[in-house]
């Protein structure tokens, strides 16, 4: 059965309580809480509900049979094990993960692409960079080849963020200091305040520093996908230089990250600093030249200003976390609608996370524009599902507590749902992890559905902009890449309001079109790629970085 993605969502349903996402489907979703013995009407068919369903669950349409397949956004979403009355909920202990079946066949797909006749001449204000790519940010990066040099890091941290302006001081430490002066002093607590110094370079927007467990320990293959992932930072439109620290003895060698640059065969075109601590009498000297040499590249990267780019030049890195029984149906499918138009444009757009594509394999096998880009997901995904499975894991474990709380009972409904941040472009690629987006259009990438490895690797691809959407709130940044927080359900940002960019649950709350969202969503996007506005993330110096690590130790 063709799936229909909800990704053309035009009509208000402010008012409505119910939502049959796709003709063929035999659940409904709430779209607000539901009693018991309440009645409902659906396609023209009245039922009673036979137990109370809180909002955002499914209930079935018709009678089902122990062992009847679920099926939601037209595609099979589980199982039942227990024979269901009609307007029954439908639960962990009564539903299944079930994905249905797939196989390469031709690549023939076509779509309409949506018109942005209006966006042909509209720009953002970026970083042009030597080999075509413009950023949405210029940042100087610190990167450590293996675990042991973190502790250089932070000193370095310490000692260059501040003073150069950068970072405010840290208002906590401001307080324990005033709490110190109160207890010393007897005196009560005073007034404080975070000082922040003048930015000394005012191009550039922050120095970042890529912490991580990694480079030394593991198998060679974890040590090589590292390089590959610190290879595409470097490479990055939003990094104006980078300084990299190794010890020299750990399986993560320099000589692999130049050969890693080197493979993207694009002129690098930016200040690379390499330093070798077990080439150098002491860590005070290495420090110091450090310093020095890299205060030479900031001036260097302090001369590139921001200028007008096309808005081709954006690559959106498209995922979701803290997802909730709406993400599915009001912020991915916005999401969705963005990614066709930046890709109608001739951007990149990138959707990770395969573990949340289970069960939706088919329409993408289908929409492949190659049938080698076809094979390629089609080995990743079952390598990944085998070695999920070696451990005692699989992917139908995938949901977490907070989603199944929130309606997302199987991997498949949370898939069919996530899979809509894809919209209906043809796939142009599918990346491994550590890969980089070079063709325009959808691009596919092998990520874990862990957001922080997964948002790792989009800014590792290239993305020079996230869209995140959540159900649940999660604070998740990047050191390099701004992350747009879009909350599926109005009742988010107003609870907690300082990590949530965009409300696209005004679908329901408002009964806003999502015509009118995307195009509020696009304003937002050109203002964040200009510079003009900063994300909850970036206020806030949320920059996780954590690179997906898939082997064991040893």
């Amino acid at each position: 059965m063709q799936v229909l993605f909800f990704n053309t969502i035009l009509f208000y349903i402010r008012l409505e309580k119910i939502l049959r996402i796709h003709p063929g489907d035999n659940v409904v979703v709430a779209l607000t809480d539901l009693d018991k013995d309440a009645d409902v009407v659906v396609a023209g068919k009245a039922l009673r509900l036979r137990e109370a369903v809180p909002v955002k669950h499914k209930f079935t349409l018709e009678p089902m049979r122990e062992g009847d397949t679920v099926f939601m956004y037209g595609v099979p979403v589980g199982k039942v094990v227990t024979d269901l009355s009609a307007g029954s909920l439908l639960t962990t202990e009564n539903t299944r993960h079930v994905a249905a079946p797939y196989a390469i066949g031709l690549q023939n797909y076509t779509h309409e692409k949506p018109d942005v006749d209006r966006y042909l001449n509209r720009t953002f204000n970026g970083f042009h960079r030597k080999d075509g790519q413009v950023g949405t940010g210029n940042y100087w990066l610190f990167v450590p080849l293996v675990f042991c040099q973190n502790r250089n890091l932070k000193v370095l941290q310490e000692a260059l963020e501040t003073e150069l302006g950068f970072r405010k001081e840290n208002p906590y430490k401001l307080l324990v200091r005033d709490l110190a002066d109160k207890f010393k002093g007897g005196e009560k607590e005073g007034h404080y305040e975070t000082k922040k110094s003048p930015k000394l370079f005012p191009n550039i927007d922050g120095i970042k520093f890529l912490l991580h467990e990694g480079g030394c320990g593991g198998t060679r293959q974890d040590a090589q996908l590292l390089v590959d992932l610190l290879a595409g930072y470097i490479r990055h439109p939003n990094v104006a230089g980078a300084t990299v620290l190794s010890l020299g003895c750990q399986h993560a060698q320099m000589t692999m990250l130049e050969e890693a640059i080197a493979r993207h065969r694009q002129e690098l075109g930016k200040p690379l600093l390499f330093f070798e601590q077990q080439k150098y009498p002491s860590e005070h000297a290495m420090l110091q030249d450090i310093i020095r040499d890299t205060f030479e590249g900031l001036k260097e990267a302090n001369e590139n200003s921001r200028k007008p780019a096309p808005l081709e030049k954006l690559t959106i890195g498209l995922e979701c976390g803290g997802s909730d029984g709406f993400s599915g149906i009001s912020a991915n499918p916005l999401i969705g609608v963005i990614a066709d138009r930046i890709n109608a444009l001739r951007g990149k757009s990138i959707l990770s996370e395969f573990p949340e594509l289970c069960g939706v394999e088919q329409d993408l096998i289908d929409r492949c524009e190659r049938k080698e880009t076809a094979e390629k997901f089609v080995r990743l995904m079952e390598n990944y599902e085998a070695r999920a499975q070696e451990v005692g894991s699989g992917f139908d474990m995938n949901p977490s507590p907070g989603n199944i709380r929130d309606g997302l009972i199987t991997d498949a409904i949370k898939s069919a749902g996530a899979a809509t941040k894809g919209g209906r472009s043809a796939v142009a690629d599918v990346l491994d992890y550590g890969e980089y987006a070079t063709r325009e259009g959808l691009n596919l990438l092998c990520t874990p559905g862990n957001d922080v490895e997964s948002t790792t690797g989009l800014a590792g691809a290239g993305a020079n902009m996230i869209l995140f959407s959540t159900g649940l709130g999660t604070p998740t940044g990047n050191p390099v890449c701004p992350v747009v927080k879009i909350a599926s359900n109005s009742m988010l940002p107003e609870k907690i309001n300082d990590i949530i960019d965009f409300d696209a649950g005004r679908l329901f709350s408002e009964g806003i079109s999502q015509e009118l969202l995307a195009d509020e969503l696009m304003e937002l996007i050109i203002a964040v790629a200009g510079g003009e506005k900063q994300t909850c993330a970036q206020k806030l110096q949320q920059d996780d970085f954590i690179p997906w690590k898939r082997g064991i130790s040893l």
